[in-house]
């Protein structure tokens, strides 16, 4: 747990510039032997890009730093719950672990099908939960006022 903590503060890093840019505050690392290999935090807004999100840029960043498709070897860090179409693609590069921060309602991937991921990844969720969770809440009650 020690080290999802680590590396769950890095993810919320990327969630930090993510909220500067005016972005949904979600950030994420992929770590590789015990080292960040790629950080990402969501651009939809700076790239006019819906699939965008911190997990798609970090994966990408991921194939590149290790120079193969598949990251079985590998473990993802984001702050928020992935949604379908970022657990889709972790499921096709294979991600060993997938560990995330505050749970996603609305949109997360667990409450469409927990199979949309490869059967061999490990799920941990709930990481410094709290602390993510008010990353996004406030960002959108800034929004409101």
């Amino acid at each position: 747990m020690e080290n999802d903590e680590k590396y769950m503060r890095e993810a919320l890093l990327e969630a930090e510039y993510a909220a500067s840019e005016d972005e949904v505050p979600v950030g994420a690392v992929i770590v590789f032997r015990g080292r960040v290999i790629s950080r990402g935090h969501n651009m939809t807004q700076r790239l006019n890009d819906p699939t965008a999100h911190a997990e798609m840029i970090a994966i990408t960043s991921a194939f590149e730093a290790i120079g193969g498709k598949y990251l079985n070897d590998c473990t993802l860090y984001v702050t928020v719950e992935p949604c379908p179409m970022c657990a889709g693609a972790l499921a096709w590069a294979q991600i060993g672990k997938v560990v995330y921060g505050a749970i996603d309602p609305k949109r997360g991937f667990s409450l469409f099908s927990p199979s949309l991921l490869h059967p061999k990844t490990q799920v941990t969720g709930g990481v410094l939960a709290e602390e993510c969770g008010k990353m996004v809440s406030d960002f959108f009650a800034a929004k409101r006022n």
